[in-house]
This record gives structure tokens, C-alpha cells and sequence, in this order.
């Protein structure tokens, strides 16, 4: 199969959850037709299909194994495409749950890796909350008692969040979404959840859904400090702004306005993704311009000609790819004379 050399646009998998709900977003993609109720929308889900190009119809999971690092770049040796990206819409609790590091999941999970994760918050109302981390002093004991009890909520920070923030979500940080936000998700491309809580509710089969309270405790780490969203490390540039949002091994995120034309350069070790969180414009390449649009997300492959990202007035997107983390974070957030501190407050060791 011949290398893709243009961006690529993926379509949306839309997947029913129990806490999701029927009515969408402007940023996000528009819902299928029918009744069910929507909680995530799987931008990079192995079953995303190509929408046009040479791709056309092929899934990205049939793409990756066949393109290999001709669609992932030279750095990526896996089977699986590297990020699994989603958009998590909300109108009840997710459950309470945490996830294992890829140690524990190498050895517990077979060809399962750990999960760490991002969120971005896209729409938060005043009512918007979540759990994250839990409160100083707590124990293994504590949290144990409390799982079996049901009140392991008492022992959880409840934060509120705004749009624009982001969090980093580590393996072994107790983390649950609550109702009535939008936000979008980077992670790990794994599904590897253990629930502790999930708040008395039946699933769709109308059975309880199995919580993993061993599990879960062996991962959980005490040793994580009580954060929140990381810092606004947003700077100028000539397209418009970029800002840092969040890096570990596995993922960067930056998040980047673009006002002018703004160069699209591939690089050969990997792929990046472009979600588009508002406006329209066009990629010029040199097979010709291909439009974008709000609530689209494109693959960057690395062997992809340089081409030209051309803006139709103010458009907002997320760029996210695996990272060389002193290149692509450490080095620039250096230059522009952000603390150390700072720094390893949106770069995380992992």
C-alpha cells in the first residue's frame, strides 16, 4: 500500500453509555439519528473510518497494521495506533475508578497496556463537577472501608472545572466525570478501566455493571500530590497562539489557535492529530486544498508533503502526538523562560 502523503479525516464511532445523553454539542460531531443515549464519540477508535482520500473506507486499525510506520512514523513499533482520542459528553456520574500503569497491566492484562489520560473541558456549567485524587491523609485502609461501605465519595476532592482547563489523569489518580459536561480525552489507546464505585446503577443489559475493588487497590497510588488544572503556559506565534497543555511518554497535547496561515510539517517519527474544536478552513497540499470543519479530526501521517494550514477567520484545535518530551516540551517551555516548576507541572514522568 502506498504512504499517505496528505492529511487524513477519520469519522466519528459513536458509543451508547448509560450516563450519556441524546443532545450534542456545537464542537462536537453531529449525533446519528435515533434515541439512544450518547456518551463518548471515538475519534481514533480502531474501527474509525477513513472518510476520503486513499484511505477511503479502510479502518484505522486495518490501516495501522498494514502501513505500519508509514501511517504511526518510524518511533512506533506497536500493532495498535498510539492515541485513542474521544470526545466524553455527560448527563449522570461516570463511575469512580482508576487505572492500572503498564507494568501492572503487562502482568495482569494480557496485550492490554495501562491507561494514563487527558481531559480537556469544552463545556462546563455551574453545576459541572468532578472527582479527582483523593484527600490528604487518606489511607488504603480508609479507602478500602469506604469502597465496601459506598461512601468512598467523602474521601475524594470534588473540583469544579471551567472550559479551557486540562487535567492530567495518571495511572493510579481516583478520578470519576460528572453530569452535564463536555470535555475531550487523550489517552493511552486502551479501554482498561477499574471501577470502585459506579454509584448503585444497572447497566444497559440491566445487571450491575462488576466493580474490581482489588484491583483497583493494588494500583491506586498514595504517593500522587493533591493537584488540579494545569497551568495556562499559552504564547504567541505568528499563526496565532499554542499552548502546552500536558505531556507524558505516551502523549502531548497542545492546544492552538490559528488566525493566519500556519505551516503543516510532518515529521517522519510520528503522527500527529488535529481536532478541530471551531472554525473552517482548508489544508493546502500538494494535491490540492481539502476543507475542515468544526468537530473534525485529521491525521498528520509523517510522510506527508508540506503543505499550508489556511484558516477562514479564527478557527481552535487540539494537536496531540507522541512526544520526544525535551523536544517537543521541555525545550521550548525552557526558551520562553517558564520555571522548572512549572514545567514539571504539565510534564509528567510516568
Amino acid at each position: 500500500m502506498t504512504p499517505p502523503t496528505v492529511p487524513l479525516r477519520l469519522e466519528p464511532v459513536f458509543k451508547e453509555k448509560i450516563w450519556g445523553r441524546k443532545d450534542s454539542h456545537p464542537s462536537l460531531p453531529r449525533f446519528p439519528e435515533g434515541d439512544r443515549k450518547l456518551g463518548e464519540i471515538w475519534m481514533t477508535d480502531g474501527e474509525s473510518k477513513f472518510a476520503d482520500g486513499p484511505l477511503k473506507g479502510k479502518t484505522l486499525a486495518d490501516a495501522t497494521r498494514e502501513l505500519g510506520s508509514d501511517l504511526c512514523g518510524t518511533a512506533w513499533q506497536q500493532p495498535r495506533f498510539p492515541i485513542l482520542a474521544k470526545y466524553i459528553l455527560t448527563d449522570d456520574w461516570l463511575s469512580l475508578q482508576v487505572h492500572p500503569d503498564d507494568e501492572y497491566a503487562k502482568a495482569h492484562e494480557p496485550d492490554t497496556p495501562g491507561k494514563a489520560e487527558m481531559w480537556y473541558f469544552i463545556h462546563c456549567p455551574p453545576q459541572g463537577r468532578i472527582l479527582y485524587g483523593m484527600k490528604d491523609g487518606a489511607t488504603p485502609e480508609q479507602l478500602q472501608s469506604a469502597a465496601r461501605a459506598g461512601t468512598l465519595k467523602s474521601l475524594i476532592p470534588e473540583l469544579r472545572p471551567n472550559p479551557g482547563e486540562a487535567f492530567m489523569v495518571a495511572p493510579g489518580r481516583l478520578h470519576a466525570i460528572g453530569p452535564a459536561l463536555v470535555l475531550f480525552e487523550v489517552e493511552q489507546n486502551s479501554d482498561i478501566t477499574y471501577r470502585l464505585d459506579d454509584f448503585g446503577r444497572v447497566g444497559i443489559d440491566g445487571q450491575p455493571r462488576p466493580l474490581h475493588l482489588e484491583k483497583a487497590m493494588a494500583v491506586m497510588r498514595f504517593d500522587l500530590p493533591r493537584s488540579g488544572a494545569t497551568p495556562e503556559l499559552r504564547f504567541p506565534e505568528p499563526f496565532g497562539s499554542r499552548r502546552y497543555l500536558v505531556a507524558c511518554r505516551h502523549f502531548g497535547v497542545e492546544h492552538l489557535t490559528c488566525e493566519k496561515e500556519a505551516p503543516l510539517v510532518a515529521e517522519e517519527r510520528r503522527v500527529e492529530i488535529l481536532t478541530f474544536l471551531g472554525g473552517q478552513g482548508q489544508f493546502h497540499t500538494a494535491n490540492g486544498p481539502l476543507p475542515f470543519a468544526t468537530g473534525q479530526t485529521w491525521l498528520v501521517p509523517p510522510r506527508m508533503s508540506e503543505g499550508r494550514l489556511m484558516p477562514e477567520g479564527r478557527c481552535e484545535m487540539l494537536r496531540y502526538y507522541v512526544p520526544d518530551l525535551e523536544k517537543d516540551f521541555v525545550e521550548p517551555l525552557r526558551a520562553r523562560g517558564v520555571s522548572e516548576s512549572q514545567i514539571r507541572s504539565v510534564v509528567y514522568s510516568l
